[in-house]
């Protein structure tokens, strides 16, 4: 975990807490065990800390998840960090456990067990009265668990699929959601469902649940049979709870998961269902008990909508995917009115993975929308393209009706020259917006954009901010050549070229970078000799006398038999 200057004043860590100590045989998982076995690699190629933590401001605490692999044994901990020193508080940490009745995949003796190696620990954490829940997907079953905030003592525990398997909670960056009453949202992912004949397992569904974790309502859409046959979950997407226009049903909850051909009506669009969370509705076979089925996406979801209400309306933005994975959806405006969503607008430029929209503004006027365009497919493993921010105006568009793009950081400056190239881009990741300043989360650094005005001085244009090797065999060298490129208007030092991180002795680099004026290039050649099975990974790190040094490169190698 990192604490950073959010004002850029400088630029490293202002503290920084590490829960692996290699030394000791601790460090993160995997996500291929032994170079082979697949844990569900949808992060890739370790897990860490990979769900959003929560803050309470009254304490100044941080909770967050930790994965670890301790010499053999794993472990999924909740950690309480003070975020003004990065201590460890209130006894913590607390390693994560817990079991159920139930008599699904991997039950012993009629019990079903947490699994702390193979659930997946994504869905970003939820502070609520007094408690810490967290929600789990994986290969056995989905799991919600409440830990007391204070003590860190568990509350409550839920498993979506105890007589079943899977029905994970994925969110795809999002988390779980709360309502003004304290009642807890969490979308379910494919799964038996028999909830409906008194059954425990609620696959595809939208829950409701009470403090306790306790399901008090839900919806399940008509056609869940087939989602749960063809992997098109409810749950691959999060929640979405917004204000209406409505004095009966003050609040609305969108949720849109997978979709398309063979369950969709429309096989060419996802549906994405507006419900009203006073009455769920539950599951009828022939007629789903939602306020509206709206059209979106073609292939549905792995991102989450944004709302906000500006002079001329109430608005919702999704940006989803395409059946071509290379293709991607449109981010679409819809407007909200009493009876319901209706489509608006649309951009002109698509992504590839989907997108969740973050929103600025002042009040309701002037109104930004963010993204964080992902440019490599979804199942891309890590995805070598670099981050693109885009920022539209969140109500007004152009003179053809299209969403009014305001600025990308892919736009080149002048031929050739591009001056705010972001870092290697992430799945998932929601762009965060405070005092003037957007701040984009990417696999090798933080990106931090403002209003920067007149800018003199040198630049480092990476053509790579990172890099895959195709597999290659054990002993067997290969190697690519890395472009580093003034895009400054003064003369860039290069001081020292060196390569760092995790597996760097199977990295190795030569290099003709010492001084370049502007516009010139120099070439870093990157050398990967695989020495065990699986993902290794380092950082080509550059020493310079540009802002924000030391720059990096992410590499990965890969080593096959």
């Amino acid at each position: 975990m990192y604490a950073l200057d959010a004002d850029g004043k400088q630029s490293t860590p202002l503290f920084q807490v590490s829960f692996i100590n290699p030394a000791q045989g601790i460090t993160a998982v995997p996500c291929q065990t032994d170079g082979q076995t697949d844990i569900s690699c949808g992060v890739y190629p370790i897990y860490g800390i990979n769900s959003t933590p929560v803050i309470d401001p009254t304490t100044s605490t941080m909770y967050l998840v930790t994965r670890t692999n301790n010499n053999g044994n794993y472990f999924q901990t909740l950690h309480a960090i003070d975020i003004t020193t990065g201590a460890e508080k209130f006894g913590g940490p607390v390693n994560i456990s817990g079991s159920v009745p139930g008599t699904g995949t991997g039950s012993q003796g009629g019990t079903v067990y947490f699994d702390p190696l193979r659930d997946v620990q994504r869905a970003g954490l939820l502070l609520l009265n007094g408690d810490v829940y967290i929600g789990w997907a994986g290969a056995a079953h989905g799991w919600i668990m409440g830990y007391d905030a204070l003590t860190l003592q568990q509350t409550a525990i839920f498993n979506t699929t105890p007589n079943a398997q899977q029905g994970g909670i994925w969110a795809s960056g999002n988390g779980l959601v709360a309502d003004p009453l304290g009642n807890i949202y969490a979308a379910i992912g494919d799964a038996l469902f028999d909830a409906n004949t008194g059954g425990p397992d609620y696959g595809d569904s939208v829950l409701q649940l009470d403090g306790k974790l306790n399901v008090q309502q839900y919806f399940t859409p008509k056609d869940q049979s087939c989602r749960m046959l063809n992997d098109l979950d409810l749950g691959s997407a999060g929640p979405m709870l917004f204000p209406t226009p409505s004095p009966t049903i003050p609040y609305a909850l969108l949720i849109a998961g997978k979709g398309g051909t063979p369950c969709d009506s429309n096989p060419t669009a996802t549906r994405m269902y507006l419900l009203n969370p006073k009455a769920l509705g539950g599951y009828n076979a022939t007629k789903d008990a939602d306020l509206q089925d709206i059209v979106g996406a073609p292939a549905g979801y792995w991102s989450s909508p944004a709302y906000w209400k500006g002079t001329t309306g109430a608005y919702v933005y999704t940006a989803g995917t395409d059946v071509n994975p290379q293709t991607g959806d449109f981010l679409r405006m819809h407007k909200l009115s009493t009876g319901g969503l209706s489509r608006y607008a649309q951009s002109t430029n698509r992504y590839p993975a989907g997108a969740t929209p973050s929103i600025s503004a002042n009040g309701n006027k002037n109104g930004i929308l963010w993204l964080i365009e992902r440019p490599d497919a979804l199942g891309a493993q890590p995805g070598d393209g670099a981050a693109v921010l885009y920022a539209y105006d969140a109500e007004k568009l152009n003179t053809t009706g299209i969403m009014q793009s305001l600025y990308n950081s892919a736009e080149a400056l002048s031929h050739n020259v591009y001056r705010d190239r972001g870092g290697c881009a992430n799945k998932f990741a929601v762009p965060t917006i405070a005092n003037g300043k957007v701040y984009v989360g990417t696999q090798n650094e933080l990106d931090v954009f403002g209003l920067l005005g007149s800018q003199t001085g040198p630049g480092v244009y990476l053509n790579n901010p990172c890099y895959t090797f195709a597999p290659s065999s054990i002993g067997t060298a290969v190697s690519v050549q890395l472009p580093v490129v003034n895009n400054g208007n003064s003369k860039l030092t290069i001081s020292k070229v060196a390569v760092t991180g995790n597996n760097a002795a199977d990295f190795s680099q030569t290099n003709n970078c010492t001084s370049l004026s502007p516009g010139v290039k120099c070439v870093i050649t990157l050398n990967f000799t695989a020495s065990m099975l699986g993902p290794e990974w380092a950082y080509v790190t550059i020493t310079d006398n540009a802002i924000g040094s030391p720059h990096n490169v992410y590499v990965i190698g890969v080593g096959q038999n």
